[in-house]
């Protein structure tokens, strides 16, 4: 442990009075990023009954319950670049607070949605909140942490983050077992209040002596051309055919405005990405692996729930306690993952982690609707060891990659590219999973009258409705659906897998291996050398 005589001697850049404080401020800093992380696995549990038609939820369909999700991940990963450089430039505490209230007074708005458009709209508002949230929490660690207690403490903030993913489901199932669909968004309200004063009284503030200017026009195009291709990939889906003139058209404008983007970000003088942090490969493949983890779990995410609660019948209570595994997972190697790192290396323990979750996404293409439940919390329990053992190396790199003073700008990107990472995951697996589930039931429809056909197709939760509606007629709906969607879901699931892999060829091709011991007063040299 280091001594305050040490500190000294070495020239510490941490003022002692902060120093000695700074396990209580990351405290007060996973209270914050809980509430954004708890949120979203929240709201994974409440999928099926937002679902519902009204009373009970809104009826919001699969393409609907999409965009309720990736509203939100679209905004956050738009505006995550600005509001790195808004915290780097005003100071990261009052953006993490005024963050938090923007995150707080839209979560009771959302609670109160009357339509799914609604639920939307205040879905996106809760982003630009969170998206001045998650940035400043990485980067105030960065600043009140010395450089050789960095690994351990984001160690410890990865931990949150698996933490909050285990205590969201089952949050999220006791306020569904006892209140309304809305209360999974109202409890953000006493959470934010409690991390408010927590800032108050013990984060420092601080920023970038020379901050980059804010780049408007890069952050229109960012989010323009994702909302524009993630349209069309879940419109795609929605009516199963990719070829259909809106989808493609939708798709190419939205490909056309990301290049603009990338060519006006190479020639600005002041980028809010800066694209020539890519030209290390390393800081690459660390980036792609962020993404792509995101992109197979999100997708996979999405439906395993409709797979636990339409097709199994448990209620969200039940679900979300079957998903602790694969939080818990998180939460108890998370912290531990630097060690395996200083045994096998960055490349072993990142790929073997990415080959793990890769194999876990495959086994749910062999899971049918009798399938032994302890198999799947093996499953879930070896997704968030493989994912533990992947995010907190890459987090370490990308964050060491660059200087102290662009830490809002680092955070900011990895997280950015986690968030595309898992829109486009939810966009494109949920379209396979829609088109594949729509091909299969589409001709056990028959004894319907063709405007329900339609409506029936769209998905599992679609088909159910109206066997409900139709009474002891509908009955012989059921097992065909339950059959389509165990179909749609082994599809997905082995395209996740596939997706999991590349990422995993990807770090072993250019993620460092292991380094060798540095000497006493070389921690500099090993951090350069863990990045070049």
């Amino acid at each position: 442990m280091t001594t305050p005589a040490d500190r000294a001697a070495a020239g510490p850049r941490v003022p002692e009075a902060v120093h000695r404080r700074r396990w209580a401020i990351l405290g007060a800093l996973m209270l914050s990023l809980l509430i954004v992380v708890l949120d979203n696995s929240i709201l994974n549990v409440a999928i099926k009954t937002i679902s519902t038609p009204a009373p009970t939820g809104l009826g919001a369909t699969q393409s609907e319950l999409e965009w309720a999700i990736n509203a939100y991940t679209l905004v956050f990963a738009g505006l995550l670049f600005t509001a790195g450089l808004v915290g780097d430039r005003v100071g990261r505490k009052k953006v993490l607070i005024g963050g938090l209230i923007v995150f707080g007074v839209s979560s009771a708005l959302a609670a109160e949605s009357g339509s799914p458009a609604q639920l939307i709209a205040f879905r996106a508002l809760m982003a630009v909140g969170a998206a001045f949230v998650m940035p400043a929490t990485l980067a105030v660690l960065m600043n009140v942490f010395e450089r050789e207690e960095q690994p351990k403490a984001i160690g410890i903030w990865a931990g949150g983050v698996g933490l909050a993913i285990a205590i969201g489901p089952i949050t999220g199932g006791l306020l569904l077992d006892h209140f309304w669909w809305g209360s999974v968004f109202l409890v953000n309200v006493p959470i934010v209040v409690i991390a408010v004063a927590l800032m108050l009284w013990l984060v420092p503030d601080s920023r970038d002596p020379r901050p980059g200017r804010l780049d408007p026009i890069g952050v229109v195009l960012s989010v323009v051309g994702l909302v524009l291709l993630v349209y069309g990939i879940i419109k795609g889906g929605e009516l199963a055919d990719f070829t259909d003139t809106t989808v493609l058209s939708t798709i190419v404008a939205g490909l056309l405005v990301l290049a603009a983007f990338v060519v006006f970000e190479k020639r600005s003088d002041h980028p809010s990405l800066d694209v020539t942090y890519f030209k290390n490969k390393v800081f690459s493949a660390a980036m792609s692996a962020i993404a792509l983890v995101f992109f197979a779990l999100m997708g996979v995410t999405f439906f395993g729930i409709f797979y636990l609660q339409s097709v199994r019948g448990y209620s969200p209570l039940q679900s979300g306690a079957l998903m602790l595994p694969l939080a818990l997972a998180q939460l108890i190697f998370a912290p531990r993952a630097r060690l395996v790192v200083d045994r096998f290396g960055n490349k072993a323990t990142t790929t073997g982690g990415l080959v793990l979750l890769a194999a876990m996404l495959a086994a749910f293409a062999g899971f049918e609707a009798d399938t032994p439940i302890w198999l799947l919390e093996v499953v879930f329990f070896l997704m968030g060891t493989g994912m533990a053992h992947i995010m907190t190396p890459t987090s370490v790199v990308i964050m060491q990659a660059l200087p102290r003073e662009k830490a809002g700008s680092a955070s900011a990107l990895s997280n950015t590219f986690r968030q595309v990472g898992g829109a486009l995951g939810i966009a494109v697996l949920g379209s396979v999973l829609s088109t594949a589930y729509r091909n299969d039931i589409e001709g056990k429809l028959g004894m319907l009258p063709p405007a329900l056909r339609d409506k029936a197709a769209e998905s599992i939760e679609a088909t159910l409705g109206v066997a409900a509606k139709l009474g002891p007629q509908g009955k012989g709906l059921i097992d065909p659906a339950n059959h389509a969607f165990l179909h749609a879901m082994h599809v997905t699931s082995v395209c996740g897998a596939a997706v999991a892999l590349v990422g995993a060829l990807v770090v072993a091709l250019f993620l460092p291996g292991r380094q060798p011991v540095p000497q006493k007063g070389d921690e500099e040299e090993k951090v350069v050398a863990a990045v070049e």
